[in-house]
């Protein structure tokens, strides 16, 4: 008999200490066959389509303008709906968002929410014991075999019945990145077909043996083109893997200024596997940054917190993505409510669940049919704003929001915003940034920063403003032109203050010099980059 032949993937850069437990539960060839026959099938158009994006970018640039495409009006103007809902995505009132690891698992689906987003993107920083023990972790669960326990604590984590748990829709890496530690013909795997490939080939069978199927976030899309690929994507795996045709359900995010143009083409690319969409924040107001960062004053963005979702060009995006899910059947998914609770006060508690309130209550009326949160804490906040529209119907598609009419320059009148930057939001944009970066540096990508959970959309709307300012020449309210050589001022002393608040012993230990330097580096850099975690991603350890 002969030997089997070898595996077209090649693990490299893991050293023998590096390698997680249990690596090859999750590395089977049969998985590395299937992530292989990805990546030699969609890669070459991966690529395609990442050099299509810097055209686009180029566009706007020449034209500081976007609208609606000519070329698929036919497809804004059919009769067509995305397929029929699943049982178990049918109420989605409340989804609870965080990373794969083993104590996330759990608390997420005992949270009470209806969905887990379960992260291998921006909460989740892409050390390969992270992707490989979140493969791990999820496969466990659906077993039920995970548990847990905080050594500082002893306290024990386990499951509660499979009828009370979360349903899982996981996020995988965005089109961009690549997966450094898996080749294929010499070449990088990109992390999505990762992310994708192992969770697909190990779980889809066993979760439509559970009753349910497998779900996915789509992050970062920023064309029809990019959801058709992953249409694509999707009819190749089942086939390949024996899965009955379109049991796959993909939520897309739309999180770039140009998916907001091409909502309708989005959901129709993907009608057999669609879902619905989700209405972000940080990193929609991100893309608007870095799609018109040299457009002029007209573009500029205030301090990132006074940039609500009340904002009329917030309310523009949010108003046609109810529209246009409920016109075509898919659900509409608002966004997050980033809040961590405190332990220690009340006081602060009570003001930020009142804004949290107010705010689920705003997209349970405008028509959502759920929304985010990032703490189980906040899940009885948000089911009760959802419940007091919704009652027992899992969702409210029948509004179909005839009433919203945006225009293609709604969607960019940023120079509605009556707010200007200030010398404190200057200041909490390299706080932020500089202890973001820092964590995610040690292999961390949700992190509890000034009571708010944070992941990596909230460094790039950080340093990507610092830029902006930097480049539009905007004076503060102090009086101060923002130049580089005062974000290098300010980010000295922020990492002056740091350094006396934590300790000389706590400060060596981290990686704060490094996070303060590629912050400024991304802040500071005449080219800017087009994502930070790409330059952060060459200094992640592990």
């Amino acid at each position: 008999m002969s030997a089997p032949a070898p595996s077209p993937l090649e693990i490299v850069g893991v050293e023998p200490g590096q390698r997680p437990e249990r690596q090859d539960e999750v590395l089977t060839g049969a998985a590395l066959d299937f992530v292989a026959a990805l990546h030699r099938r969609f890669t070459p158009r991966r690529d395609e389509l990442l050099a299509r994006r810097a055209e686009k970018r180029a566009e706007i640039a020449r034209t500081s303008t976007l609208d609606f495409l000519p070329e698929t009006a036919e497809v804004r103007a059919g009769d067509w709906r995305v397929a029929d809902c699943p049982p178990a995505l049918l109420d989605r009132r409340v989804e609870i968002t965080g990373p794969t690891d083993r104590k996330m698992t759990i608390n997420a689906l005992n949270s009470g929410a209806k969905v887990w987003l379960a992260d291998f993107e921006d909460a989740s920083a892409p050390t390969w014991e992270n992707v490989i023990g979140g493969q791990l972790n999820l496969s466990d669960a659906f077993e039920r075999r995970i548990d847990f326990t905080d050594e500082r604590s002893g306290k024990n984590y386990a499951l509660r019945p499979a009828e009370d748990l979360a349903t899982v829709v996981v996020r995988p890496r965005g089109w961009h990145m690549d997966e450094r530690h898996l080749e294929c013909d010499g070449q990088p795997v990109p992390g999505a077909l990762v992310d994708f490939g192992l969770y697909f080939f190990h779980n889809a069978q066993r979760l439509l043996d559970l009753g349910k199927g497998p779900y996915f976030y789509l992050p970062k899309t920023e064309s029809h083109l990019e959801a058709r690929l992953w249409n694509e994507v999707f009819g190749f795996a089942q086939e390949y893997c024996g899965i009955p045709h379109g049991t796959v359900r993909a939520t897309v995010l739309i999180e770039t200024i140009t998916a907001a143009y091409e909502m309708e083409e989005i959901l129709y690319e993907l009608r057999e596997h669609a879902a619905g969409l989700n209405a972000g924040r940080w990193d929609y107001l991100f893309s608007i940054v870095k799609n018109f960062r040299d457009a002029g004053s007209r573009f500029v963005l205030p301090d990132r917190n006074a940039v609500t979702m009340t904002a009329p060009f917030m309310r523009a995006y949010t108003e046609l993505l109810v529209r246009t899910c409920h016109k075509r059947g898919a659900h509409a998914i608002g966004g997050m409510a980033a809040f961590i609770p405190s332990r220690k006060d009340a006081e602060v508690n009570e003001v930020a669940f009142e804004k949290v309130r107010a705010d689920k209550d705003r997209e349970a009326r405008d028509g959502f049919d759920g929304s985010w949160v990032a703490h189980p804490d906040l899940v009885p906040v948000a089911k009760a704003s959802f419940d007091a529209v919704l009652g027992d119907r899992p969702h409210q598609k029948d509004r179909l929001r005839e009433d919203v009419e945006v225009k293609a320059a709604d969607l960019i009148a940023v120079d509605s915003l009556e707010a200007r930057p200030t010398s404190e939001g200057l200041r909490n944009a390299v706080q932020v940034g500089t202890r973001y970066i820092e964590a995610w540096l040690r292999g961390l990508g949700a992190v509890a920063i000034f009571n708010l959970m944070e992941d990596a959309a909230t460094a790039e709307i950080s340093r990507s403003q610092i830029w902006q300012w930097i480049n539009a020449g905007v004076v503060l309210d102090d009086g101060q032109q923002v130049t580089a050589e005062l974000a290098r001022q300010v980010a000295a002393d922020e990492l002056a203050a740091l350094r006396a608040e934590i300790g000389e012993e706590t400060f060596a230990a981290g990686r704060w010099q490094e996070a303060h330097d590629l912050l400024l580096r991304v802040a500071l850099d005449e080219q800017y980059e087009d994502f930070l975690t790409t330059p952060a991603y060459a200094a992640l350890r592990g």
